[in-house]
């Protein structure tokens, strides 16, 4: 007899994306791999090499590719598919797997650092510059 896995208990996520300035998306280095490049090229209708030159570039060390950045009004650089009024993610449906599985579990040390600090601040709009 088969066993069967067992139904997997979604984790509950102890943060709220729509409440941050997109911390995540000011990382200098967002790391794509081919697949992610792939995803971005079939969502604007492009070939793959257009893709990661026009949205990528080369890491620190030469190596891997990495998102571009463009300048930011609440940070020094975001993600060039960062939406700078709305601060949510412009290619979300085709996003590289990093963006994805980010933060990495039920809890987001950006959210919880931006809670704690608008409390103590008292004020509901506090945004920690980078």
């Amino acid at each position: 007899m088969k066993k069967s896995k067992p139904f997997p208990v979604p984790v509950r996520v102890n943060y709220s994306c729509r409440k941050c300035p997109a911390y995540c998306c000011t990382y200098e280095e967002i790391p794509v791999k081919a697949r992610d490049i792939a995803r971005l090229a079939r969502h604007f209708g492009i070939d793959e090499a257009r893709a990661e030159a026009r949205f990528t570039r080369a890491d620190g060390n030469g190596v891997a590719r990495v998102l571009r950045h463009r300048k930011d009004d609440v940070f020094k650089s975001a993600c060039t598919f960062l939406d700078r009024e709305t601060r949510r993610c412009t290619v979300y449906e085709a996003r590289p797997d990093i963006c994805g599985d980010f933060p990495g579990g039920a809890r987001c040390g950006y959210y919880d650092f931006l809670k704690f600090e608008r409390h103590h601040q008292d004020n509901p709009e506090f945004i920690a510059l980078t």
